[in-house]
């Protein structure tokens, strides 16, 4: 367990942060993901991924529930940060870190970060609600005073839009190579 701990307490750790707003909140967050780490290690399967990507998926899963759980005994609360700027103007500050710790992702995550800034406010808002925070769409249709259809259709285009940006050669024909 100390292993565990040294070797991925600042993945959990980080992770956590950005999904609760107490120190005392992420401090109880990270306890109970270990444990669920602890618990579910006979289900890592290193011909499915790193270690890493299992002790990040398990947390992942656990902080979403945590959050349900909290949201179902409150009214929905979101990060300023996910918002911040989105939802208003159209812009974000341009710093990745609210996304994440962009130093610990890999290229695709922060591919994937630098294109979601490109899509229309509603879409990265929605998005970032959905991903990031973990509520779900019914959630963010009451909390943006958003009809749910319209949220659905955002986090569709949305993802779609990233899908098609994020691989660009597929979208491409054999005969654009030959036209340049």
């Amino acid at each position: 367990m100390s292993e565990l701990l040294d070797r991925y307490g600042g993945l959990v750790y980080a992770l956590s942060r950005r999904f609760c707003f107490e120190q005392s909140e992420v401090e109880d967050a990270v306890q109970e993901v270990f444990t669920a780490i602890w618990q579910a290690g006979a289900r890592f399967d290193p011909a499915l991924g790193t270690e890493e990507t299992f002790v990040a998926m398990v947390t992942r899963r656990r902080l979403i529930d945590r959050r349900r759980r909290a949201m179902r005994r409150h009214m929905p609360r979101v990060d300023g940060e996910v918002l911040h700027g989105v939802a208003a103007s159209g812009s974000d500050n341009g710093d990745p870190g609210e996304i994440g710790e962009v130093g610990s992702l890999g290229e695709d995550s922060r591919r994937a970060i630098e294109l979601l800034r490109t899509l229309r406010p509603e879409q990265q808002a929605v998005i970032r609600l959905s991903i990031c925070q973990g509520l779900s769409h019914e959630a963010i249709s009451k909390l943006l005073d958003m009809p749910l259809g319209t949220v659905k259709t955002h986090v569709r285009r949305g993802l779609i839009a990233l899908r098609e940006a994020m691989t660009p050669n597929l979208a491409k024909s054999p005969m654009d190579d030959d036209e340049g």
